[in-house]
């Protein structure tokens, strides 16, 4: 029995650097902590204060004041930034790299992200980009919580070639995380994920702007008269907008084709309200009523009400990961 106890409590990896400590990065340090998944964390931020804040936080064994620095002998860099600046800081750690050393990230866009770094890194390194699909609207140091990934998926998305040992222990890492992983290629993540989680950030910032620009409904009443469904638009419309701006730039071709679907659907609901036929609107709206059952049923969401989340202002509110990606 002694013996099984010990080897749950080995580490996955030795040292782990976290580079960009927002939502996602801060997640990964509580929850590696929490599990013991490293036997050591270093991490970085950009912004002087938000590295203070992480030692205040007592997020990380060590913050450093570079992104070179905190990825010099690591055994797994993860890092943790907007995925417009993933290749700049891939050629900035690149020379402090150890052999062997494995490479990650947590993207909402793949192809993009091995296009921008993969170039900049060793050939004795193994990169394995991820996509942990966990994140709420807050951002920063603070947001971040140990359970964020618990039940939710992270997809890596690892390019021909790579070793699959690393892969294998990537896997286990975010397997200790309390994630279920799934690998998937590159492009078809992407197009996945336009429709699962990027065009709906794209609809939910286009409604609430348009409420916003209406002349004959003030803020006050924008605000005052919200109902449940536009309540969850402003909440994923308040996410990071340096993220979501470089997520619809790295991922143009499959947002733009889900788009031109969702438009061709959109009209066909357009036609069926101007010519009152109400037996398609009744059968459309089965359908996503069984979706977002089956959602519930595999445990991505709960039935509660609300959308799921608890009550405002009760004692033991926690937050709830919603599925899509934050992190960047």
């Amino acid at each position: 029995m002694e013996p099984a106890v010990a080897e749950a409590a080995k580490p996955i990896f030795e040292r782990l650097a976290i580079i960009g400590v927002g939502l996602i990065g801060s997640s990964i340090a509580r929850a590696a902590r929490a599990q013991g998944a490293v036997r050591t964390i270093v991490a970085t931020a950009r912004s002087p204060e938000t590295r203070r804040r992480v030692v205040e936080l007592g997020l990380a064994d060590q913050v450093v004041d570079s992104n070179a620095a905190a990825a010099a002998g690591a055994d797994l860099v993860i890092v943790c930034v907007p995925v417009g600046a993933c290749g700049a800081v891939a050629a900035e750690i690149a020379p402090k790299l150890k052999a062997g050393a494995v490479v990650s990230d947590v993207g909402s866009v793949k192809s993009a992200i091995i296009r921008d770094m993969a170039p900049h890194l060793p050939k004795q390194v193994h990169f394995v980009p991820a996509h942990p699909v966990a994140g709420t609207e807050q951002s920063g140091p603070d947001a971040g919580f140990a359970e964020l990934f618990q039940n939710r998926w992270c997809i890596l998305t690892p390019p021909p070639g790579t070793d699959a040992r690393a892969v294998e222990k990537v896997r286990r890492f975010w397997e200790a995380l309390g994630a279920n992983v799934e690998i998937m290629d590159p492009a078809h993540h992407d197009l996945t994920l336009a429709i699962t989680s990027h065009v709906p950030h794209l609809i939910a910032y286009n409604i609430v702007g348009t409420a916003a620009h209406l002349e004959q409904v003030t803020s006050s009443e924008v605000i005052k008269f919200s109902a449940g469904g536009f309540r969850d638009f402003t909440r994923i419309a308040a996410s990071d907008p340096t993220m979501w701006r470089d997520v619809f730039l790295n991922n143009r071709e499959a947002v733009l084709e889900m788009l031109g679907r969702f438009n061709e659907d959109l009209a066909a609901l357009t036609r069926a309200i101007r010519m009152g036929d109400g037996k398609t609107l009744f059968d459309l709206f089965t359908r996503t009523r069984g979706i977002r059952r089956s959602i519930i049923e595999i445990g991505q969401e709960t039935a509660e009400p609300d959308f799921g989340r608890r009550a405002h202002g009760a004692e033991t509110e926690a937050p709830i990961p919603k599925p899509y990606a934050s992190g960047d």
